[in-house]
């Protein structure tokens, strides 16, 4: 639940939004009456299902969006600098977050994210190489403004 909650919270910057899309997901599974090849199928269509739910928040005319500061400071980190590293992946395009939520906080390989979001291989790795450089001067800017 909380991974699909933080793949959420990442594409759509809302709490609320998050935990509707989060219970949409975990009611899908629930009603889902065919049964998972494997424990990473049933991550393969969780992360799926969500993303797609995400895009139809997106597409919906009342969707609202929340300042993303205001929940991160109900967050505790263990270092300050954890802090200011998450507010720099929120800072990113959606397209982005997603493909650094995959692949460092959920551990997936690019081929699996590839799988995931249905993108070329290719396409997922340079939004990773993309998403790092902007990272890199994004800290690097509060660091050294």
């Amino acid at each position: 639940m909380d991974s699909i909650f933080r793949l959420a919270f990442g594409c759509l910057k809302s709490r609320a939004d998050a935990e509707d899309v989060t219970q949409t997901v975990l009611l899908r599974l629930y009603q889902r009456r065919d049964p998972f090849a494997g424990e990473d199928h049933l991550k393969h269509w969780l992360v799926r299902v969500t993303l797609n739910e995400c895009k139809k928040y997106w597409r919906s005319p009342w969707r609202h969006t929340e300042d993303f500061a205001a929940y991160a400071d109900t967050l505790t980190f263990e270092e300050p600098r954890q802090g200011e590293l998450f507010e720099a992946v929120m800072a990113l395009d959606a397209k982005y977050r997603a493909v650094i939520f995959l692949y460092y906080y959920e551990g997936y390989t690019l081929a699996e994210i590839a799988a995931a979001l249905r993108l070329p291989r290719g396409t997922v790795g340079t939004r990773l190489s993309r998403a790092r450089q902007q990272l890199r001067e994004n800290l690097s800017e509060e660091i050294f403004p």
